[in-house]
């Protein structure tokens, strides 16, 4: 069975950081493109930024320069480290596996975790 965890989700003031964490078991993650994706109420999920199995990386604009996505596949897990954050950055957000060939594809494709609260206040 194909689990994600997310965790380091939390409450934080305009300009502090978090660290999230994303723990894959029951999956090969080491040949799978992990992305980090977020939902704010009221909005549509999208892509925040996303990492290919060889290490290239990609962000949505709002995020470039404050937000760094890696990956350990020894410990099959992938981070996401955000820095500078803003009220704007508030919503859940979810670590997504999926091939490498559909990294940046819209729908609903691959494993998902359950999704951690990120809250900026300002």
């Amino acid at each position: 069975q194909v689990q994600l965890e997310e965790s380091g989700g939390g409450s934080v003031q305009a300009g502090g950081s978090l660290r999230l964490s994303c723990v894959a078991s029951g999956i090969s993650f080491r040949i799978n493109a992990m992305g980090w994706y977020r939902q704010a109420p009221g909005k549509q999920r999208e892509l925040v930024a996303g990492i290919s199995t060889g290490g290239t990386t990609n962000y949505t604009d709002s995020v470039k320069g404050r937000f760094t996505i890696s990956r350990d596949n020894a410990k099959k897990t992938g981070y996401l480290e955000m820095n500078s954050l803003k009220p704007e950055d508030t919503a859940v957000y979810y670590c997504n596996l999926r091939p490498n060939t559909l990294l940046y594809q819209s729908g609903d494709f691959g494993s998902w975790g359950q999704g951690t609260q990120v809250t900026v206040s300002s």
